[in-house]
C-alpha cells in the first residue's frame, strides 16, 4: 500500500515508541437529566471511577464542551500503546449507568510519531518522548486535518522547505503544545491535531498567522474544530447536566 520512504525521511525505527491517540466526543442525552437524583449520582460516580482508574498503560484526560459546540458536551482523550486497552476503557464507560444515555457524534483515532519534516527542529515537545503526553493546560483545540493530493506529489525536500515556514511561526508561540496524530489507514482523516494552550487568544493568533502560509494552500479539510476546556470528570459531567 505504501512506497519506500523518501530520501531523508525517518524510518519507523527512528520514531521510537508510538502511542495510539483517541479523541471521543460525547453527547449526554437530555433524558438523563430527568432521571432521579440518586440514579444520576451513582451513574456519575461509576463513570468517574472508570476514568480515574483506566486499564494499565492508558492515559486519560477529560474536557468540557458544554455550550461551546452543538451536540457535544464531553471529551475523553485516551492515549496508550495498544488498541485493546483503549477499547476496554470505552467498553467500561458504556457499561456504567450513564452509558445508555451517551452518544458519540465525533470520534478520531490516530498514532503518534515524529514528523518527517522536523529534522533537528523541536517545538512544544515535538520530537521528544513527552510530546505524546498532555501537559494539562487549561484549553485544548482539536480538529481533523487532510492535505490535498498535490501535496504528496511534491518532492520531499520541497515539502520540508514549505513546512519550515510553519515551524518558524510555531516558534513564536512556545507556550502552545502540539499533539499530532497520524490517521493514514486507521481512520477517515489523515491527521488529528490537538493544541494545548493557556489562553484561546494564543491559539487564535497562531492560526491567523499560519493562514497566509504556503503550506495552507495544500489544505483540503480542517473541520470540525473543537474548543475544549480542561475539567476533571466530575466537573465535566456536572456541566453537561446543567449544574453550575
Amino acid at each position: 500500500m505504501t512506497d519506500a520512504p523518501p530520501a531523508g525521511a525517518p524510518t519507523a525505527d527512528e520514531d521510537g515508541p508510538r502511542d495510539f491517540v483517541k479523541y471521543s466526543f460525547l453527547h449526554l442525552r437530555s433524558e438523563w437529566r430527568g432521571r432521579p437524583a440518586p440514579e444520576r449520582a451513582e451513574g456519575k460516580r461509576r463513570f468517574v471511577e472508570v476514568v480515574e482508574h483506566p486499564p494499565a498503560g492508558v492515559t486519560v484526560r477529560t474536557y468540557a464542551l458544554t455550550g461551546l459546540k452543538a451536540n457535544v458536551e464531553l471529551l475523553v482523550w485516551s492515549i496508550g500503546p495498544a488498541l485493546g486497552p483503549i477499547q476496554e476503557l470505552h467498553a467500561r464507560l458504556l457499561g456504567t449507568p450513564l452509558g445508555p444515555y451517551l452518544e458519540m457524534p465525533y470520534s478520531y483515532l490516530g498514532m503518534a510519531r515524529r514528523s518527517e519534516y522536523v529534522g533537528d527542529h523541536a517545538h512544544g515537545g515535538e520530537g521528544s518522548e513527552t510530546r505524546r503526553r498532555p501537559l494539562g493546560l487549561p484549553y485544548l483545540f482539536v480538529y481533523p486535518f487532510a492535505k490535498k493530493r498535490e501535496w504528496y506529489g511534491l518532492p520531499f525536500e520541497e515539502r520540508r522547505r514549505i513546512m519550515g515556514e510553519h515551524f518558524r511561526v510555531g516558534h513564536k508561540y512556545p507556550a502552545i503544545r502540539i499533539h499530532t496524530g497520524y490517521s493514514f489507514g486507521l481512520d477517515d482523516m489523515e491527521f488529528i491535531l490537538a493544541f494545548e494552550a493557556n489562553q484561546p487568544s494564543e491559539f487564535l493568533d497562531l492560526v491567523s498567522e499560519l493562514r497566509p502560509s504556503e503550506a495552507s494552500r495544500y489544505t483540503s479539510l480542517e473541520t470540525p474544530i473543537f474548543t475544549c476546556v480542561r475539567a476533571p470528570p466530575d466537573r465535566m459531567l456536572d456541566l453537561a447536566e446543567g449544574l453550575p
